[in-house]
């Protein structure tokens, strides 16, 4: 089957909406995309015509969106572009909505802290044994072992 792949890079327009149904969980919300191009008569980036698509995210991805994404986020949403037209009231409307494989924060407009979902199976699973690397790691002094990394800013 045919599908139309779309990789959207925009703002977080609405707060997430979080649902758990008998098919399992999803969360919506919308994303505004804003083209940006140089005028230049006057020298300067101008903001051109915005889109607003409805993202839609299943399962796992449902979960770690409504626990991750809020409104005005600066976001990158990989999916399935869905375009709908329907007649409501008399009125000709249409709708594009994409169907979510990923999303993810947009890094070249700040920072953000990964954090694996915690499960509880890992509590249970056995320790994993230490992987045999194949060269030795370089010596460090003891200064530099006691010297920890600062943290990034979360935005």
């Amino acid at each position: 089957m045919n599908e139309t792949m779309v990789c959207a890079v925009g703002n977080v327009a609405t707060q997430p909406v979080y649902r758990e149904l008998a098919s399992g969980p999803s969360a919506r919300f919308r994303l505004a995309v804003t083209a940006r191009y140089w005028d230049r008569e006057k020298s300067a980036w101008t903001d051109g015509h915005t889109n607003f698509f409805t993202v839609w995210a299943n399962r796992s991805l449902a979960t770690n969106v409504a626990a991750s994404v809020s409104v005005g986020d600066p976001v990158i949403v990989q999916g399935r572009l869905k375009v709908r037209s329907e007649v409501r009231e008399g009125q000709s409307w249409t709708s594009a909505d994409i169907d979510a494989v990923a999303i993810g924060h947009d890094l070249s407009r700040g920072t953000s802290a990964f954090r694996r979902p915690s499960k509880e199976s890992d509590v249970t699973s056995a320790p994993r044994p230490e992987p045999s690397w194949e060269t030795e790691p370089p010596e460090q002094s003891e200064a530099a072992t006691q010297q920890l990394p600062e943290p990034a800013g979360v935005t």
